[in-house]
């Protein structure tokens, strides 16, 4: 049974993907769109990083980029397409830093705990800038494909399998978000494995019925 943990390609839920960003409004689609694709590249900025001092500092790039991004959006340094998307939708708003924040936890933080702990709050941060509430099951999800080891990544899959199921009302009426959750639990559940027909149907019976 293969986890795809160590694939380049994440195996955890995007909102990007076409099946949930219909459930978006027409009018959030492309900040939805650079949000999840900032927490893309921190999730890669993690991965690659060797020395937790090297990551710090490149976070904290970010950092600056987003504080710069609500304050002084016009200074923000051309060439660099992830931060021209956020200026066309994010400038003037504040916020995405705690994504920046949250990344930098699950850098420092230690195994076990504090490791599931940090995972869990990049995922509730980044639903919560995606406009609900929820998001614990997905960033323990998300979790699972940064860990290097085999059994850490398992172990992270099981914490996100037997997390409870939130209600949907934590959701804000976010049925995008409801899918990630939902989605994420049905990976998790089969230990990482895909089931690409029964996500399809999975994500189909939530557009169509709502649960």
């Amino acid at each position: 049974m293969e986890t795809d943990v160590s694939s380049d390609r994440p195996h955890y839920p995007d909102i990007r993907d076409p099946r949930v960003m219909v459930a978006v409004p027409r009018e959030r689609r492309a900040a939805l769109a650079a949000l999840w694709a900032l927490a893309e590249r921190l999730a890669k900025l993690l991965q690659d990083a060797r020395e937790p001092l090297i990551g710090q500092i490149k976070l904290a790039w970010w950092r600056d980029m987003m504080a710069m991004l609500a304050a002084d959006p016009a200074a923000l340094p051309k060439g660099e397409p992830l931060l021209a998307e956020l200026q066309a939708t994010w400038a003037g708003q504040s916020g995405l830093g705690a994504l920046v924040d949250a990344a930098e936890a699950m850098l420092l933080a230690e195994d076990g705990a504090p490791r599931r702990d940090a995972a869990a709050g990049f995922g509730e941060a980044l639903f919560r800038l995606s406009g609900g509430g929820g998001g614990a099951r997905w960033g323990l999800l998300w979790g699972a494909s940064l860990q290097e080891g085999e059994s850490e990544a398992r172990q992270m899959l099981a914490d996100a399998r037997d997390r409870p199921k939130p209600p949907r009302a934590i959701f804000a009426g976010n049925k995008a978000l409801l899918m990630l959750d939902r989605w994420a639990a049905l990976v998790a559940a089969n230990d990482g494995d895909r089931q690409w027909r029964g996500e399809g149907l999975l994500l189909f019976r939530i557009g169509l019925i709502g649960r």
